[in-house]
This record gives C-alpha cells, structure tokens and sequence, in this order.
C-alpha cells in the first residue's frame, strides 16, 4: 500500500531517531467521524447551541456531541469522565479537527454540554436534527414505528437535583427482570429501510405504554406540522396501542398494530376452526384472512395471521403444558383421595379449589360417605351403620373443547389497521410493515449491549442522564446510516467484501467492518522538531471499506 510504504521508508531511513516515532490508535473511529462529518450533525447541533469561541471556548457544541459518538461507538466501556483518557492514543485531529487536543474533551466540558441539550430540549433537539437528516438523504418510509423499553440505572438517586420537568428515575415494570433497580423508559420512533431514529424521549421508570404511546404520537404529530413538505406516517406498534381509545378513535391518525387476545371478540376469532377462514397466502410460511371490524366504532381492517413455523414451535408447548398439568392434577387427586373430610361440605370446597386452575382437563368428582358400624366386635345383619366421614373419588380426563380452542390459536394473532386504502396499505403488506417493527428492538439491543455498556449508566442527574440518551440514541443513528450507506454503495457498484468467513457479502454488518479496521494506526515522526503524521497498516480490503464511505472517509485515512 501507499500509505504503508512511506511509513516503512521513514523507519528504513532515519533508523537513529526511532526513538521520536510514536503511533496513535485510528481503527475504525475514521468511519464515525466520517459518517458525522456526512450528515453534519455537528454543524446542525452548533447552529442551536451556539458557543462563544472569544470567551475561551476551544470545543464546540456539535464538537463535544461528536466526541462522545465517537467514545459511544468505540466499544470500550469508557464512561463520561473517561473521554480524555480515551482520546489519549486517538489521533484526536483527524477525528474532530485541528486545534484539539485529549485534556479538552474533559468530563467538565462534556458535562457543560449535556446541560446545553437538556436546556434546548433533549427530544427537540434530536428530532429537529433527526428529521432534518432524513429529509436530506431521503430516508423516511411509509410507517413509523415506535416502542419502548427500560433501562436499569444503579444508584439510589433519591438526592439527585432535579428539576420539576425532569423525569423520575424510579422502579417500574422492568423488561429485563430487574425489578430490584431503579430505571428510565426509552421511547424510540423509527422510520425507514435503515430502522433510521426520527424520535427518542426518556420517560420515568413507572410509565405505561398505554399512556406513552399516546402521547408520543401527539408530540410528533404537532412537531410535523412545523415542517416543510411535512411525512403522513402511518404508526405501527404493538398491542398496547390498540388499547388507547381516544388514540384508536382519533381521525387524523393512521395506524398498524396488533390486537391484544384480552379482547373477547379477537379471542372468539382466533378460537374458531380454521376452516371458518379464507385463507390467502403470504411467502411460504404464512397466510392471513382480511375480515372488516368496527371495534370501539372505529372502522377497521382486521386480518387473522397464520404462520406455519410458529404454529409447529406452539404446539411443542402446549403439549408440554397439557402433560406437565396432568401429573400435577395426579399427584394433587391422589392425596385428595386419601383425605378424610368431617362433611360434605368440606369436601366439595377441597375440589372447587382444584377446578379453579384447569387448563387442559375437566375432572369428575363423586364424595361418598364413610360409613361405620356402631357396636364393637362383628357386626350383625341387623346392627345399624353411621357415617364417620367423606371421600371424594375423581376421574381425570382431557377437555377436547378446550384443548381444540387452545390448538387453534396456536400460531395465530391478529393484525388491525384502519387505513382502507388498498392502494396505499394493500392487504398483502400489512403483516412485513408491522414485522418492520423488529427495527425499534433491533435498536434497543444494540443501545443495551454490553459493548455499548449504557445499561450502568453512572450520571447523578436526570437532566443530563436525558441528555446522555439522546447522544446515545445519535450513536445509533451514526451506525445505522454507516450501515446502511455502505450496504448501498456496494449493492450499486456490484461489490463485495470477505465476510466472517471468508466468504463474499454486500451486506456486511458495521460490527464486522469496525473491526476489520482494527488495526490501522496513525504514525508521527519528529524529525528536527517537525512531526510527520501517516495512516499505516491500510490493507486492500480496509482501503476498498474507506473508499466506499466516500471522500470524508478517504480524507482521514489519508487515501487519494
């Protein structure tokens, strides 16, 4: 390689002053910062918060936002006041430009600025920004997905400062079985092929989705209309946005969800022989069945949704759970059999207890007295007997009713839009818009994994823990157009790179090219007092990577 071979001839050719050679990490960190450069987000975040460089600011705004991406997205683990000693072996003017050094990417600095976004507003800030970058390199779709989930927080926070619009970092329903911490909810709307983030909030750990998503809608739906050219979504969530009322009634919105089976009309329909159904295909594993519906007197498409492979996976289970029920049902009647009751009475209430809990199976149940002679010694045909007590005797068989009404909702849901329009919403799409939904998870795995270690986040405030969210949720904006702007270049230039494997993809993942990168270093050398810096250790394939992210890219990398 070029860049490889300069590196080589300095060390071949000034052997006595090696000592005055010293290397910086770059690896994959030009991609980020190339990546922000393309979709100036620094740009756009200084042009809200703007700072006075003749007061003695060195670090802009966007400059500080762009610094802890580039952390974020490094997989290191390193936490807010870190960021100087993670800057320590970058070559920091390549990432973030001239005139900046390690000590000034200082928690002090940071912190300053996680204050500015919460001041601005977390959740304006971002979609102004979010909308702004979509509309620019056309990546909003038809639909808008939204969801939420918790994030465990360690501490008490009970003395934190907080303001009264701040929110409330308290225990609720935790995602991830962590009902012993304290937590915020996440609330994350995205749009698009590449699942692109148009809208985050944070919300106190004791919010409801039934609540959440109403009101996220509403905010979004007010943000679009101080927008040019403003994006008619149509919203898709899951079933706890079907039970809002006033947001299922509500005209001027558009939606796709599920229907909960808590509703007795969706669990009578999915309860029925499906032969009752027309059914039509959808690729190989599915088929659906559009019926109309006018719920909540909301007039609507519902469609029955069968997926073969699910319905294999159910069956296994309910199986399971039929069998489990009945040798739990043995060894409670056999004990119950054994028992001596003083009354009748008594013994009828022991099997009410016992019938409350079935599933799968009915049990019939007889109770005999016992009964005894009075006199002593063998009993003569005319001596009279007394009842000395109950037993109950039960016979235990499956209840093919319900075992069929069970085996019929195997592999089935039910999906509710109330856009008419085939033209726009055909019948055959609405199941892969709702499946797009996987996107919002997809995103809340990869802010949750331990690479990107926010799970323990540490910040004592909620106002900057907000703030902190929306940088990490720009994270993943900054992976996702990588990843998607890289998988675009190579689809249209007929192009590949090894994969794990060693086998040809266009569709790599940004993980994998991150760390194909690994290794590429920056070198200095000073050679009577002058530093000569060089981007060494640039492979065939690392070059082919950088070329493909464009100009920005190459400009770091040091590649013509």
């Amino acid at each position: 390689m070029y860049t490889q071979q300069l590196v080589v001839n300095w060390w071949s050719t000034s052997m006595q002053i090696t000592d005055n050679v010293t290397t910086k990490q770059l690896g994959h960190l030009g991609l980020i910062a190339a990546v922000i450069q393309k979709i100036k987000i620094v740009e756009k975040i200084d042009q809200r918060l703007p700072v006075s460089k003749q007061h003695g600011a060195i670090v802009s705004m966007g400059q500080r936002v762009a610094a802890m991406i580039i952390n974020g997205l490094g997989f290191l683990n390193d936490r807010l006041y870190m960021h100087s000693v993670f800057f320590e072996d970058k070559p920091i003017e390549h990432l973030l430009g001239e005139g900046i050094n390690a000590n000034n990417i200082n928690d002090d600095v940071l912190g300053r600025g996680l204050d500015a976004i919460y001041k601005y507003g977390t959740t304006k800030l971002f979609s102004e920004i979010a909308f702004e970058i979509a509309q620019e390199h056309n990546l909003l779709g038809k639909t808008a997905r939204l969801d939420t989930t918790s994030i465990s927080l360690y501490g008490e926070f009970d003395g934190c400062d907080r303001d009264e619009e701040a929110i409330d970092i308290t225990y609720g329903y935790a995602k991830n079985k962590r009902y012993d911490l304290k937590q915020i909810i996440l609330s994350l709307t995205n749009s698009g092929a590449s699942g692109h983030p148009l809208w985050m909030e944070t919300l106190s750990g004791n919010s409801s989705d039934k609540a959440s998503f109403q009101e996220t809608v509403r905010k979004i739906n007010a943000f679009k209309t101080q927008l040019i050219n403003s994006p008619d979504f149509i919203y898709t969530a899951d079933s706890a946005f079907y039970t809002t009322d006033k947001l299922l009634a509500a005209t001027d919105l558009r939606w796709i969800t599920r229907v909960p089976e808590s509703i007795k009309a969706a669990r009578e329909l999915v309860e029925k022989d499906c032969t009752e159904f027309t059914w039509e295909p959808i690729g190989k594993d599915y088929k659906f069945c559009e019926l109309p519906s006018n719920y909540g007197n909301v007039t609507q498409r519902w469609q029955i949704i069968y997926s073969n492979q699910a319905f294999n996976r159910e069956q296994k289970t309910l199986l399971k759970k039929i069998a489990t029920e009945k040798d739990k049902l043995t060894k409670i009647l056999w004990h119950l059999n054994k028992k001596t009751f003083v009354c009748a009475d008594d013994a009828l209430d022991a099997t009410k207890q016992i019938t409350k809990s079935l599933k799968y199976h009915n049990i019939i149940f007889t109770v005999n007295p016992i009964t005894k002679h009075k006199k002593k010694g063998r009993p003569k045909t005319q001596d009279e007997c007394v009842v000395v007590g109950f037993q109950v005797t039960s016979a235990l068989h499956e209840d093919q009713l319900l075992i069929k009404k069970a085996t019929n909702r195997l592999g089935r849901f039910i999906l509710a839009t109330n856009e008419l329009d085939q033209t726009i919403l055909p019948s055959n799409s609405i199941l892969q818009e709702y499946k797009e939904l996987d996107k919002v998870e997809k995103g809340f795995k990869f802010i949750k994994s331990r690479e990107f270690a926010i799970s323990s986040v540490f910040l004592k405030t909620p106002a900057r823990i907000e703030a902190l969210m929306m940088v990490m949720t720009l994270c993943l904006m900054v992976y996702n157009f990588g990843e998607q702007a890289f998988r675009k270049s190579l689809s249209i230039s007929n192009d590949t790179i090894p994969n794990q494997v060693g086998k040809e993809t266009n569709r790599p993942t940004m993980r994998w090219v991150y760390r194909i990168l690994n290794k590429i270093t920056v070198a200095y050398v000073n050679i009577d007092g002058v530093i000569k810096g060089m981007v060494a250790n640039v492979c065939a394939v690392c070059k082919k990577i950088i070329m493909h992210f464009g100009p920005p890219a190459m400009h770091i990398y040091g590649i013509r």
